[in-house]
């Protein structure tokens, strides 16, 4: 006998062909309904539903693979003296990574945002993960020009939820 939720994912994989770790986060029925995640019929956290709707799950996955590409852009750098092709397949890998949670992200959003959007969210979010990866992991200075100009961009984000 199959349970709900074993049902409902395949029902997803059919319907949905994406990431197979992506397939559950298509819908938040299966996490409300069904336990076969955790195995324990008591799983029910109601903010769940809520990190997984179509308005916040493109941001979380957006956030995640602008981590991968970054790594796949600048990554190497850290490493000058790596060999090219080697620098280049390794980074190929990385960025496949981000593909396949970009594009469920735009997939995704594209139910609630306008493709204007989502284009905007996925600028700012580069630039958040871009200083942070900039000052911790290449150890380069944030200085008070790039805050004025990371401002003037955001100050354009602005602009397109506004209208």
């Amino acid at each position: 006998m199959v349970s709900a939720g074993v049902k409902t994912y395949v029902e997803n994989v059919i319907r949905w062909p994406v990431a197979p770790g992506l397939i559950l986060l298509q819908s938040a029925k299966p996490f409300a309904s069904s336990s076969f995640l955790l195995h324990s019929p008591s799983f029910r956290i109601p903010i769940m539903t809520s990190l997984l709707s179509p308005s916040l799950l493109p941001i979380f996955l957006l956030v995640a693979s602008n981590v991968f590409m970054t790594f796949a852009w600048y990554g190497h750098l850290k490493y000058p003296t790596a060999p090219l092709a080697l620098v280049v397949f390794t980074s190929w890998g990385i960025a496949l990574m981000e593909y396949w949670l970009a594009i469920p992200a735009n997939r995704i959003g594209h139910t609630v945002y306008s493709t204007a959007e989502l284009k905007t969210m996925q600028e700012v979010i580069t630039l958040v993960v871009f200083s942070v990866f900039s000052v911790f992991y290449l150890k380069e200075a944030f200085t008070w020009q790039h805050v004025a100009g990371f401002a003037l961009i955001a100050g354009g984000a602005t602009l397109i939820f506004k209208a």
